[in-house]
């Protein structure tokens, strides 16, 4: 089986707001990034965050697809679309300590994140009748799949960079995996 992990395209957040399970539109001029995207059309099964970045580059390729709730971006709760400078020092400053562990009121920690995540994983990884996949999901998720891959410990999950709109692409073959390339 083959996986290529899509990050959706860049978002219009000049206030730098703070986004996760949010709603964030594509830029303006997202259509003109979709047509600088390395994109395959032979997918078996595609597969989609439901956030709305996400589901436009489904619908611009006019792909199949069906939305995983369990793709989403990280729920940072009562921190969504505050300014990242906004949120107090009180409430932040734990998360930057423990990102693993803390999580904002209403939201979800690095752990739970994984734990959605990797049951979305394993489910796909039993799937029988594809073998080329397509996932559009979110940095983090991305971040997550490759550090179960990887297996490097979680904390530095965020030392692997995914740029919007580019792909990771994993081979699964006999139980084995290889990572064929990132940020393609």
């Amino acid at each position: 089986m083959e996986i290529h992990l899509i990050r959706h395209t860049a978002v219009e957040n000049p206030e730098n707001l703070c986004y996760g399970f949010a709603e964030m539109p594509l830029r303006k001029n997202y259509s003109e990034d979709f047509k600088h995207l390395n994109m395959d059309k032979d997918f078996n099964l595609v597969i989609s965050s439901p956030a709305q970045r996400c589901c436009l580059l489904a619908d611009h390729f006019k792909f199949d697809y069906t939305t995983d709730d369990r793709l989403r971006e990280m729920n940072f709760g009562s921190w969504e679309l505050k300014k990242w400078t906004e949120i107090p020092e009180e409430e932040i400053n734990p998360w930057y300590k423990d990102f693993i562990n803390i999580k904002a009121s209403g939201g979800e920690n690095l752990l739970e994140m994984q734990t959605r995540v990797l049951s979305f994983w394993n489910e796909l990884l039993e799937e029988k009748n594809a073998d080329k996949v397509l996932i559009i999901a979110h940095a983090g998720v991305i971040r997550l799949i490759l550090q179960t891959v990887l297996q490097f410990p979680l904390e530095n999950m965020f030392s692997i960079q995914i740029d919007y709109g580019k792909k990771a692409i994993v081979k699964v073959e006999k139980g084995l995996f290889s990572i064929k390339s990132v940020n393609a």
